[in-house]
């Protein structure tokens, strides 16, 4: 059984050879450079002092290459747009050291040189003559979104000021996941994971438009979760433009990749704390519901893609309304919050929609415990998730910096050697 058909087969909640194991295929399933780099020398796949690619700067997640994938038995690989969240191509690489000391390969627009404070600015699309949109502080693991929120005047609200950056697919863009589509199809024998972007309604990352170079609107975070209530009116009318943009997009996509891909990102709204939702199923149902139910629905009518939502913290609640929505696949899981226990939600909705995610626990036990920690509580969610399909397997969220590397082979080890099935 290849790839392809391990993921499809549990997609569909049948049991394949063995688990599906998803590692950098999106934004939010990846690894941080610094660990990537750590996991690479530890394996031998590279001499020591070999940088590694960051594929994406904004969590400097670094490149999970095909010797890789081979070495730990990854199953997805992710296709997406040439540019990344700060608008500039992931192209040109040149060499950089981690605020950690580790060697790197950045793309060409990347800022490396470091203000008097020990800080790194970045810049939309590369371009220093305006204020910049992200910093990485001094040994800092990841950049923080420096917010650029112009005076906003209620009187004169413009929708399209929120709308600049959904717009119609470039040809050039659509030439590109053409082509890529195509060569990770023949080339590999990987499911592929489309992210495409314009159907992330009120996704928090992309509200202070990090990649725009004068944003205009609403971009501020505090702003823009009050303004759900407060300019409620003005936030769905948003919406509705940007699922009409965003729905055309989908159809231009599709022309040129075709069923070649078996899951689409849809949206990494987050709607879950660590310690309850944050957003009530009502206010869900009433605001975002509608567009998610609009995309889902074409999805599920023209295509063969599997619908993915990426939705961090405690939204147990929210998980029916998800299934009503649509949504195939929830991501990441997030087991160590409240209300999330592995086995209550793998028999609720374990046969409704597919767990991306939930392998280990990523804010205790495999950043701060030993090997043999990681292996039970890896072993522990194979035998809950794993049973009837319906389980990706992956970390919650991203694998973070300075996680140690032997925790991290112990999590592949133990998928390796516990997760065929029947899984016992």
């Amino acid at each position: 059984m290849n790839s392809r058909e391990r993921v499809s087969l549990s997609l569909n909640h049948q049991e394949p050879d063995r688990l599906p194991v998803d590692m950098g295929a999106s934004a939010v399933t990846g690894m941080h450079v610094n660990t990537v780099y750590a996991l690479r020398q530890a394996l031998k796949l590279d001499s020591p002092g070999t940088p590694v690619k960051v594929v994406e700067p904004y969590q400097l997640l670094g490149e999970i290459k095909q010797d890789l994938i081979d070495v730990l038995g990854i199953d997805v690989v992710g296709l997406g747009a040439p540019k990344n969240l700060f608008g500039y191509r992931n192209e040109g690489w040149k060499p950089w050291v981690t605020p950690q000391g580790i060697p790197a390969l950045v793309p060409q627009a990347f800022n490396t040189d470091p203000e008097p404070n020990g800080e790194v600015l970045m810049y939309p699309e590369g371009d220093k003559s305006v204020r910049p949109s992200g910093r990485l502080p001094q040994g800092g693991f990841y950049f923080d979104t420096i917010i650029r929120q112009d005076p906003i005047d209620d009187d004169h609200m413009n929708v399209e000021d929120n709308l600049e950056e959904f717009k119609p697919i470039s040809d050039d863009d659509l030439a590109y996941l053409g082509s890529e589509a195509e060569r990770l199809f023949t080339t590999t024998d990987k499911a592929i994971l489309g992210n495409f972007g314009g159907t992330a309604f009120g996704d928090i990352a992309l509200v202070p438009a990090p990649f725009l170079k004068h944003p205009k609107g609403i971009r501020d975070v505090a702003e823009w979760y009050m303004s759900t209530v407060s300019r409620r009116d003005y936030v769905y009318e948003i919406f509705e433009r940007q699922c009409e943009i965003g729905l055309k997009n989908l159809r231009r996509v599709f022309d040129v990749v075709g069923n070649r891909v078996t899951a689409v990102f849809v949206t990494g709204t987050d709607f879950g704390t660590q310690n309850g939702p944050f957003i009530s199923p009502k206010a869900y149902r009433s605001l975002f519901m509608p567009f998610h139910k609009q995309v889902n629905s074409w999805i599920h009518t023209n295509t063969q893609w599997k619908s993915f939502i990426h939705s961090c913290g405690s939204v147990r609640t929210l998980i029916p309304d998800f299934i009503e929505a649509g949504f195939d696949i929830l991501n990441p899981v997030q087991t160590s919050a409240a209300q999330m226990a592995p086995e209550e939600l793998k028999r609720e909705y374990g046969k409704d929609i597919t767990f991306w995610g939930g392998g280990v626990d990523t804010q205790r036990t495999l950043p701060f415990n030993t090997a043999d920690d990681v292996r039970r509580d890896v072993s522990e969610r194979i035998r809950t998730f794993g049973p009837g399909g319906g389980f990706i397997f992956n970390p919650i969220h991203n694998v973070q910096a300075q996680t140690p590397v032997e925790n991290v082979l112990a999590m592949f080890e133990t998928v390796r050697d516990l997760g065929r099935y029947p899984i016992i």
